[in-house]
């Protein structure tokens, strides 16, 4: 993969030896969505954006889907797996530290997020997930080591994309594999709750990435 491969938004750190965000968008979405999330989830972070490569119907997509919560499993191993290298190219051309790259996605983004996680650990140092849920789905991931990862999940207990189920057994997945994992359940659907982000961003802050 060449950093052309990918549309995507870089913005630089605005404070010395700040961390990188890269940021996940959620499906029919594109590169601009999230940057207001990473610049309220870490201000003064560099802020790294790119743009799912699926096309669905013409929304913009991480990987296929054969239906509505039913994911194409081997397609998202082959694009999480493409992804990944395209994020060793921008760590290169960037000169970022990958040692302080966190990864923070919505719905189709935190699930491509949690397969970056699990598929290939150590790519990134932690994870800011939102309305994301396992995404092997029936399948057990293989048992890596995430002990020198730290995870935030923000779920809705009333979601009706993502359900509670799919975001617990993602929680249960991380921790089995020794993430150091944050949970905050909300009582709403598929959103990111104001109070939810309040304590994603204390989180960020205190994990001193």
């Amino acid at each position: 993969m060449a950093l052309k491969d990918y549309e995507h938004v870089w913005e630089p750190a605005t404070e010395p030896d700040a961390p990188t965000v890269l940021l996940l968008h959620g499906t029919g979405a594109d590169e601009h969505d999230l940057l207001p999330l990473g610049r309220a989830l870490a201000p003064g972070a560099a802020l790294l954006s790119p743009r799912g490569t699926v096309d669905e119907n013409g929304m913009n997509r991480w990987f296929r889907r054969l239906r509505e919560g039913v994911f194409d499993v081997e397609d998202l191993i082959e694009r999480t797996g493409e992804l990944a290298t395209w994020i060793d190219e921008a760590t290169q051309a960037y000169g970022l530290d990958p040692g302080r790259i966190v990864v923070s996605g919505f719905s189709n983004g935190a699930n491509t997020g949690a397969a970056l996680l699990l598929l290939h650990p150590g790519l990134v140092a932690g994870a800011a997930l939102f309305a994301g849920g396992a995404p092997l789905q029936g399948r057990e991931p293989d048992p890596v080591d995430l002990s020198a990862t730290s995870v935030f999940l923000g779920s809705g207990v009333a979601d009706p994309i993502t359900t509670i189920g799919q975001a617990r057994l993602l929680g249960r997945q991380l921790r089995e594999r020794g993430a150091r994992l944050s949970e905050r359940e909300h009582p709403g659907g598929h959103q990111l709750a104001p109070d939810v982000l309040a304590e994603a961003r204390s989180w960020f802050s205190a994990s001193g990435f």
